[in-house]
């Protein structure tokens, strides 16, 4: 009974009424009209929204330039600017620079077959052959 209470009252779910008897609502002629009145308020409140935080963004900036102009700092767009064409340059005696291609001649394959005869030198016959082969 209590449930039905509520129903009567507007209190339960909106579908209780119609199944107790209740009238159904009517279409608004001026529902086309209000929904459009509801939109546009929508959408001037959504521009003063807009405008507000556009006004506020500018008063932050005018802010940051003045931190920026006390202290010598840099916007943070030229900085990332600056670091990434410092980083495209190699660095000299850096250790992740790129190596440098040596020329076919240039004594390396002379100086490795010293080094192995050095080496052969100094190791015992047996090996000596092992290594030849």
């Amino acid at each position: 009974m209590n449930f039905v209470m509520k129903a009567a009252l507007g209190g339960g779910p909106p579908d209780v009424g119609k199944m107790l008897g209740g009238e159904e609502k009517e279409e608004d002629p001026d529902a086309a009209k209000k929904e459009e009145e509801r939109q546009e308020a929508l959408r001037q409140q959504e521009e003063e929204r807009k405008a507000k935080y556009a006004k506020m963004e500018a008063e932050r900036e005018r802010v940051r330039q003045g931190i920026r102009d006390k202290y010598g700092l840099k916007k943070r767009e030229e900085a990332e600017a600056e670091a990434a064409a410092a980083a495209e340059q190699p660095a000299e005696g850096s250790l992740t620079r790129p190596k440098k291609a040596v020329p076919a001649g240039c004594g390396d394959e002379e100086e490795e077959e010293s080094i192995m005869d050095q080496v052969m030198k100094y190791l015992p016959g047996p090996l000596q052959d092992m290594l030849k082969k």
